[in-house]
C-alpha cells in the first residue's frame, strides 16, 4: 500500500497524553502544530518536541512563529520578533547620502529575523514555521495587516526571500501564504469566507507576484480561504484550477501544498454549504494539497473529532474515495530539517547570533 501521511494536528496541553500517543503513532499523522498554549518554558518545550520524536523520528513538528502578533513563543529567551511591516518600513530609510541604504538595512533585517526565528525553534525541537507572509499590504484585511511586509510586490518578494534565506541558514524550509493572496479582502477568514471579485489577470499581476517570482525557493504554500469569484466558485484550497492549474502548472510550484485550519466553519464552505472535517480534509487533498491542517479539535469531547477524522479517512482510503499520494509523501518529508541544530546556550554565545539580533528593527 502507498504510503501518505497527510495530517497535521495538535495537542491540547504542555506535554503528551496517552491519546495524544496514540493518535501521532496513526500512519496518517504526518506532524503536528504547536499552539501559545502548548508553551510553559523553553526545557517544557525541548521536552515535549523529543517525546513527539521518540513516538516517529518522522513526525513533523511546525508552528505559526512568524514574528510581530503571531509569535506563539514570547519568554523564557524567546526573542521579540517585529512584525513584517517593521521590516518593510526599513526600505525606504536611507541613511543621509546614501541612497539605498533603506534596502540594505531590510534585507538585513529579513535575513537576520528568519535566522534567529529558526534558530531558536529548531534550538528547542521544532522543525518547520509556517512563514513568510507573501500577502500585499493592500489596507483591507485586518487578519492580515502588520503581517504583510508591504504593498509592492517586488518589495515583499525580495524581503520575503531575504528572510527565507535566513531560515535556511538556521536549516529550515519556508511556507508562503495565502495563496494568491489575501490582503485585497476585509473580511477575516477565521469566521467568514472572504470573496475576492478581481479577474485572474489582475490577481497574477500583483498578489501573486510573489509566487511566480520564488516558486525555486518556496519550499511549501499555504492556499487562502478565499474564493476568487471569477476564477472558481470554490475557495483556493480546495480549487484544482488554482492548486493544480496555475500554482503548480503555471507558476511551476513543485514543492508541499499545506491547507490553512480546516477546524474553521467558515474554512470548510463550499457550494453553499458547510463540508464535514473529513470531507474538506478529502476535498483539499483531491484538489491538490499534499497536508491537511486540522487544529483545535484535541480538546472537543476528548478529541472524539480528531478520532473520528481518522477512522473516515482510513475508510475512505480503503473504499478508494482518496488514494494515498507518494509524491506527497515525499514532499512532506522534505520539509524536515537536514543538519543538527545548535543548542540554546551554544546559539546564544555566537557571533552570528549576537550580529543578527544587532540588525533587526
Amino acid at each position: 500500500m502507498s504510503i501518505h501521511a497527510p495530517l497535521i494536528l495538535d495537542i491540547q496541553a504542555h506535554s503528551l497524553s496517552a491519546v495524544d500517543r496514540r493518535r501521532l503513532a496513526n500512519p496518517l499523522v504526518g506532524g503536528m502544530i504547536l499552539f501559545g498554549r502548548n508553551w510553559q518554558s523553553r526545557a517544557q518545550l525541548s521536552d515535549v518536541c523529543a517525546d513527539i520524536k521518540s513516538i516517529r523520528p518522522d513526525l513533523l513538528i511546525a508552528v505559526d512563529h512568524e514574528g510581530g502578533r503571531v509569535q506563539r513563543f514570547r519568554t523564557d529567551g524567546f526573542t521579540h520578533l517585529p512584525s513584517m511591516r517593521a521590516i518593510g518600513e526599513l526600505w525606504g530609510q536611507d541613511d543621509k547620502g546614501q541612497p539605498g541604504s533603506g534596502v540594505l538595512k531590510a534585507c538585513e533585517a529579513a535575513t537576520s529575523a528568519g535566522f534567529i526565528l529558526a534558530s531558536e525553534l529548531r534550538a528547542c525541537g521544532v522543525d518547520f514555521s509556517f512563514t513568510p507572509v507573501l500577502d500585499l499590504d493592500h489596507g483591507e484585511s485586518g487578519v492580515i495587516g502588520d503581517r504583510a511586509f508591504a504593498r509592492d510586490p517586488r518589495v515583499v518578494s525580495l524581503l520575503a526571500r531575504s528572510l527565507m534565506q535566513g531560515l535556511l541558514q538556521a536549516g529550515m524550509g519556508n511556507c508562503g501564504k495565502h495563496f494568491p493572496g489575501h490582503g485585497a479582502v476585509k473580511a477575516d477568514s477565521h469566521v467568514a469566507l472572504p470573496v475576492d471579485k478581481r479577474s485572474l489577470k489582475a490577481i497574477l499581476a500583483d498578489d501573486a507576484q510573489p509566487y511566480r517570482w520564488l516558486t525555486s525557493v518556496l519550499t511549501a504554500v499555504m492556499p487562502a480561504h478565499v474564493i476568487y469569484s471569477k476564477v472558481d466558485s470554490r475557495p483556493a484550497g480546495f480549487s484544482p484550477r488554482w492548486l493544480q492549474d496555475i500554482l503548480r502548472g503555471q507558476l511551476g510550484f513543485q514543492g508541499v501544498v499545506c491547507t490553512d485550519d480546516l477546524s474553521m466553519a467558515a474554512a470548510r464552505q463550499m457550494d453553499g454549504r458547510t463540508l464535514s472535517y473529513t470531507e474538506a480534509v478529502i476535498t483539499a487533498l483531491q484538489a491538490g494539497c499534499d497536508l491537511a491542517l486540522l487544529c483545535n479539535r484535541s480538546a472537543v469531547n476528548a478529541g472524539a473529532e480528531l478520532d473520528e477524522v481518522l477512522d473516515q479517512l482510513a475508510e475512505a482510503q480503503v473504499k478508494g474515495h482518496w488514494l494515498p499520494n507518494e509524491v506527497s509523501e515525499e514532499r512532506r518529508l522534505n520539509l524536515l530539517p537536514r543538519s543538527p541544530a545548535r543548542p540554546w546556550d551554544e546559539l546564544v554565545r555566537s557571533s552570528d547570533y549576537m550580529q543578527a539580533l544587532d540588525r533587526l528593527p
